[in-house]
């Protein structure tokens, strides 16, 4: 009896600790549907300039680790910053973001999934997405600190 009060006790603890690694994405304030703070582009394999940059200003007062997990930081919005809606096929495309203060970035893929992306050139976070399905791409720059706001570029490239 013993041996299955054991079995039972670890089952309960495995199915709370997957429970407490999952996203609580239904109890998120992000708003996926609204309209983009700074616009939207359409983009197709092959596009000219690269990178496309548009100027966006960072951050928002709802914690990216609260509303999406511990793998995400900083404030963002809760409406994207920016929507990029792609179409065609290419081996990568980066998404990034470019400041002179330390900023973070989430993305949103057309299939909901969420990546982010802290620091990989220096402070500034980019997301690299390989072989990138066609649909919209939602963007959010966050900050730091939720009373922090940060002028920068961010940007859509094929060649990085």
């Amino acid at each position: 009896m013993k041996a299955t009060h054991s079995r039972i006790s670890i089952l309960i603890v495995a199915l709370v600790l997957m429970l407490a690694a999952m996203p609580a994405l239904a109890q998120s304030s992000l708003s996926p549907g609204d309209i983009p703070t700074y616009g939207s582009v359409a983009l197709s394999a092959g596009f000219v300039p690269d990178p496309y940059e548009v100027a966006i200003t960072s951050g928002g007062v709802y914690s990216a680790s609260w509303e999406l997990g511990s793998a995400c930081t900083g404030y963002i919005n809760d409406a994207p910053d920016f929507n990029v809606r792609w179409s065609g096929a290419t081996e990568e495309l980066f998404i990034g973001f470019t400041s002179s203060a330390d900023t973070t970035l989430v993305v949103r893929t057309p299939s909901g999934f969420y990546w982010c992306s802290d620091d990989v050139y220096g402070l500034d976070p980019e997301v690299l997405l390989s072989y990138p399905q066609a649909g919209t791409y939602q963007v959010w720059v966050g900050s730091y600190h939720s009373d922090e706001y940060n002028s920068g570029t961010l940007y859509v490239s094929e060649i990085g």
